[in-house]
């Protein structure tokens, strides 16, 4: 077994199927876009291992506490974690996460933003090490589609 995904299971955690969205949601776009030795991670939300949309949905601050969304954010690291394995076939050949662009759904006046992405980062942070985890990373509040309390993108470099 490769040694992030060892990790992983040494973790109990499991990557989930592509999102499922509902009929008619047209998306003509690659999840994982690889170009040489870099790969973009198209914005994912957070999903069950089904790939069904995980709750709590809403925004954070009001329907969602930022702990919540700490775990949500750590669920998209997962989802991309996933697409990017479908996408190069071996979550070893990622040599740096390069940058994170982090989304969060904001309620009026929550502006710590990067409470919730932390759980995203920390995540990749425990799985590759400082040395491969370590990553640029912006952290805004907006609204999301799918009323998901979390979005990212991400860009990584891979192995030749």
């Amino acid at each position: 077994m490769a040694i992030i995904e060892q990790r992983l299971a040494e973790m109990g955690l499991e990557l989930p199927e592509p999102l499922k969205v509902r009929e008619g949601l047209h998306m003509p776009f690659a999840w994982v876009r690889v170009r040489g030795t870099r790969a973009y991670i198209s914005g994912h939300v957070a999903c069950n291992r089904d790939g069904t949309l995980a709750d709590p949905l809403g925004k954070v601050g009001a329907e969602v506490s930022p702990e919540q969304g700490y775990a949500s954010a750590r669920l998209v690291a997962l989802a991309h974690l996933a697409s990017l394995k479908r996408a190069v076939g071996d979550l070893d050949r990622v040599t740096a996460w390069l940058r994170v662009f982090a989304m969060v759904n904001v309620a009026p006046g929550f502006n710590e933003t990067p409470l919730v992405t932390n759980g995203y980062s920390d995540l990749i942070l425990e799985l590759y090490g400082p040395s491969v985890g370590a990553h640029a990373r912006s952290s805004i509040g907006m609204a999301i589609p799918l009323n998901a309390p979390v979005n990212c993108e991400a860009e990584v470099e891979i192995d030749g």
